[in-house]
């Protein structure tokens, strides 16, 4: 029988964070999930980690492919990548379940309840597309915070996103069926682009008025910052069309200085 969901985790030389992420997948009071983990090649004692839960070890993304479908609590592949979104697109290809759900190194389902609420809220509205909610930010300690800054609306629709990434990456859930491949070629923001593309072709979108996910966050240098901002620039003129865009940066930029959470 299809596993409902498909948890994905990316991680690479992650080993201070992977342990309390595991656990917070393996000990979801609801087990009717798959678990996958693709793993970079790290050089630190990230396998290790892995090896303590692991049900089945496959010896390459080719390899896994072919598995026989099973429910395996966790499977997992360790080899070379070329990036983020090259990791996650094979965790999308490797996924068997209705659903996907990532919840990479550093991240954590919000609590042991959690899938349980997201299965009820998936057999409860056959045809939702996307399960979503909120996010709770943590830091390397896993002190919580706060919130984002961006809250999940209510009713979620693709034009939520000309205000940027409204929904955090963690809290999303995408029916398989709909989920595109990462577009490699944004190296820091294809997540928003993907969550376009879905939000474009998903028929219905159920909210979870509760946190659904910790999401960790390190700080983000002026740097990179700056390379985010034109990458969503680009692909908010893609989805959107360039007077929209326009004038949504207009309006994120006035706001940005008032917004205190990250």
């Amino acid at each position: 029988m299809k596993p409902k969901v498909s948890v994905i985790t990316i991680t690479y030389n992650a080993e201070r964070f992977l342990k309390n992420t595991i656990e917070s997948v393996v000990g979801q009071s609801n087990n009717d999930f798959e678990y996958i983990i693709v793993d970079g090649a790290s050089k630190d004692g990230t396998s290790g980690i892995i090896r303590q839960y692991d049900n089945v070890l496959y010896n390459s993304f080719e390899d896994a492919m072919n598995r026989e479908l099973s429910l395996s609590k966790i499977c997992w592949i360790s080899e070379p990548d070329r990036g983020l979104y090259d990791a996650m697109n094979k965790g999308l290809h490797l996924a068997k379940g209705d659903f996907v759900w990532f919840i990479n190194a550093g991240d954590k389902i919000y609590d042991r309840n959690t899938m349980q609420t997201v299965i009820d809220t998936i057999n409860l509205n056959p045809l939702c597309d996307v399960v979503y909610g909120q996010s709770i930010i943590i830091d390397e300690l896993e002190n919580i915070r706060g919130e984002r800054h961006k809250i999940a609306p209510k009713n979620l629709t693709q034009r939520s996103l000309l205000n940027g990434l409204v929904v955090c990456h963690q809290s999303i859930l995408v029916r398989k069926t709909i989920a595109p491949d990462y577009d490699t070629q944004y190296r820091i923001s294809a997540d928003y682009d993907w969550v376009c593309k879905v939000l474009a072709k998903s028929r219905r979108n159920c909210y979870i008025d509760n946190y659904i996910s910790r999401f960790m966050t390190s700080g983000i240098s002026a740097q990179q910052r700056k390379k985010s901002w034109l990458e969503r620039y680009r692909i908010m003129k893609r989805h959107f069309g360039l007077p929209a865009t326009l004038w949504s940066h207009f309006k994120i930029v006035v706001k940005y200085p008032f917004s205190s959470k990250d």
